[in-house]
């Protein structure tokens, strides 16, 4: 015996909206098509069946004895496909992804690459909060963060994202001022600003073989817009993102003071609850990011 073919779900849709309203327009309304693209459907539909669905009477429609028998088990299978899609589906807020990273990664890095994170998990609904300060995990907080430091977090979990280009820079007229410096120890004199955990000058005196520098003073910044912005107001010498500096360099505003390092352990980390761990949709953030290039400087 011959299994009966299932009738197009379109032409089932068509039908059950169309005797809702009692009117093709109406139908072709709801479902965002043409008047005459429901009657076809309609009509595919009773050739499929072998019986008329709807009596045409003047301008509108009316159901026929098969229309109207036919019309409550389709009513009810959409009910129960409804039933069984909001079961099942997830709810809008476990969609969402909150990422807190500082502001310049957000620019430089991953905006231009968010069109490709979208492609490729559109069931994923990113929102990126820029924030200086450590993020706020758990309930209306961020799911994961992108912080640049040396990784280590008390009660946090990091996994190392990238390395970026580093250069020491000063503005014009402190270089002016000071003359520029032969060497890499010849900085330990000049005034110096620092990031949040006052170590990136130590690295970096020690990576150009200055094992004894002195203890970091001056200023200190947990954001790298302010900490740039002190450079430019003359406040001292600053290590900054070489992509971040690119545009001052070249107006003259700002001036290299020795060639770009990598820094191996200064670097940019994601960041998540340690007695939480990763949930399956930052768990999928965190491979993107790590399978994404993410490593080139934009």
């Amino acid at each position: 015996m011959a299994i009966p073919r299932l009738p197009p779900l379109n032409a089932l849709r068509a039908f059950e909206a169309a005797a809702r309203h009692l009117s093709v327009k109406g139908a072709a309304q709801e479902l965002c098509v043409t008047p005459g693209a429901v009657s076809q459907m309609i009509k595919s539909l009773e050739q499929h069946l072998g019986v008329a669905l709807f009596l045409r009477v003047n301008r509108g429609i009316q159901l026929t004895d098969a229309g109207r028998g036919f019309l409550p088990p389709v009513r009810n299978a959409f009910r129960q496909i409804l039933a069984a899609s909001a079961r099942i589906a997830l709810p809008p807020e476990s969609r969402v992804l909150t990422v807190s990273t500082t502001a310049f990664f957000a620019s430089a890095w991953l905006i231009p690459r968010l069109h490709d994170f979208h492609a490729r998990h559109p069931e994923i609904d990113l929102q990126i909060v820029t924030s200086n300060a450590l993020a706020t995990f758990g309930r209306g907080g961020a799911d994961i963060a992108i912080r640049h430091g040396l990784g280590h977090y008390a009660g946090l979990q990091s996994e190392h994202l990238l390395t970026v280009e580093v250069v020491p820079v000063a503005s014009a007229a402190l270089a002016a001022k000071l003359g520029m410096p032969a060497d890499a120890r010849e900085l330990l004199r000049w005034p110096r600003v620092h990031d949040e955990a006052r170590n990136g000058w130590q690295l970096w005196l020690a990576a150009q073989g200055v094992e004894d520098a002195d203890t970091p003073r001056g200023p200190a910044f947990d954001d790298g817009g302010l900490l740039l912005q002190a450079v430019l107001a003359g406040q001292g010498a600053g290590l900054l993102p070489a992509a971040m500096v690119q545009d001052e360099v070249a107006a003259g505003r700002l001036v290299r003071l020795a060639g770009n390092a990598w820094l191996e352990e200064f670097g940019y980390y994601l960041v998540w609850p340690g007695r939480v761990g990763l949930q399956e949709k930052a768990r999928v953030f965190r491979d993107w990011l790590l399978g994404s290039g993410l490593g080139a400087p934009a």
